[in-house]
């Protein structure tokens, strides 16, 4: 079971989310969207979406760190673990929290107006479900293991992670991992291999052409221009 979950599981998620991305774009572009309901709904969305996504962002910014910088650089820089612990500890509950605040916020924006309800599909909901679940198990993980130093997953969770990443798996450092870090765990892969087939998507459209495109010149019309136009030679007005 251990080989399987931590051994096999995180190489099928990757599969199916190259799969699943790969036959999108070749076959769904049109689908490769969030299907926006802004226009039946923006007061609640200009709340909640910019709160979610940033929060969202925080969240990752967060396990980036936590399971690709070594314990050892952030020693070598002077930052001692229980430092680590609370900057991580009081970053990612608020990061977590504002995640959820606005998650809150879409979801109760979706249930209570009528043409976004109707707009939502079971695969809208089991991603909500997911999404809300890995949230949560984290943050609950985290304040679980919240006294003195806390619990160190730099040195079995992270390990494990970049062991991934060398095709040599080392799954004996997730067995001694306390429940909730490893169900966590497992939500994330499971919602990472369903990225590709829900609104989540959206993600890999990052608009970095934008960054790069020409200026858009706007220029406004002559003055002598802007009366009425004269009559130009063509089709002409039948006069009795």
């Amino acid at each position: 079971m251990s080989a399987l979950l931590w051994g096999a599981l995180p190489y099928i998620a990757f599969a199916l989310l190259v799969a699943g991305l790969v036959w999108r774009y070749r076959y769904d572009k049109y689908g490769w969207t969030t299907r926006s309901s802004q226009v039946y709904e923006s007061k609640l969305l200009d709340i909640a979406s910019p709160a979610f996504h940033y929060g969202i962002l925080f969240v990752l910014a967060g396990h980036v760190v936590g399971l690709f910088i070594p314990s050892s650089w952030t020693n070598a820089l002077g930052v001692s673990e229980h430092t680590y612990h609370l900057f991580s500890l009081y970053g990612g509950t608020f990061a977590g929290a504002l995640t959820v605040a606005g998650l809150a916020l879409l979801l109760f924006r979706r249930r209570t107006r009528a043409p976004v309800f109707r707009a939502t599909t079971a695969n809208d909901k089991a991603m909500y479900l997911f999404l809300v679940a890995a949230i949560v198990l984290g943050m609950t993980a985290k304040l679980t293991h919240a006294d003195g130093d806390g619990y160190n997953y730099r040195e079995t969770i992270a390990p494990w992670v970049r062991s991934l990443f060398t095709l040599q798996p080392r799954t004996a450092l997730m067995a001694d991992v306390p429940v909730l870090y490893q169900v966590h765990a497992l939500f994330g892969m499971i919602l990472i291999a369903m990225v590709p087939y829900t609104r989540l998507v959206h993600m890999f459209s990052a608009p970095v052409q934008y960054l790069f495109r020409p200026y858009v010149v706007y220029r406004t019309r002559d003055p002598r221009q802007l009366g009425p136009r004269p009559e130009r030679r063509g089709w002409e007005t039948t006069r009795r």
